[in-house]
Formats: C-alpha cells, sequence, structure tokens
C-alpha cells in the first residue's frame, strides 16, 4: 500500500510542473504542495506508520 502510494505520489508531482504557458502564473504552488505531502508520507513509511507488505 505504502510503495503505490509512493509511486501515485511521484507520478503527481511530475505531472504538476509547470511547463505550459497557462500553468507558469501559478508558481510553484502545485507542485509544492504535493512535494510536501510526498515528504510527509515518505516518512511515515519509513516510520512504519503506513505499511508496505513486501
Amino acid at each position: 500500500m505504502g510503495i503505490i502510494l509512493l509511486i501515485v505520489l511521484v507520478l503527481l508531482v511530475l505531472g504538476v510542473a509547470p511547463r505550459w504557458s497557462h500553468s507558469k502564473d501559478w508558481g510553484y504552488a502545485p507542485s509544492g504542495l504535493l512535494g510536501a505531502l510526498l515528504v510527509v508520507v515518505l516518512i511515515l513509511v519509513l516510520l512504519g506508520r503506513i505499511p508496505t507488505n513486501l
């Protein structure tokens, strides 16, 4: 469960990178929020709060 969640979050962080002209005005807010969420989930997985079931 935890590994799948991490993979999905990494793909979302890569997907919200400001590449197009209409999204460059957003700044780093979307990718910054998902990046912070990725760090929190990674810490929870490493602490064993979210099981990885490997």
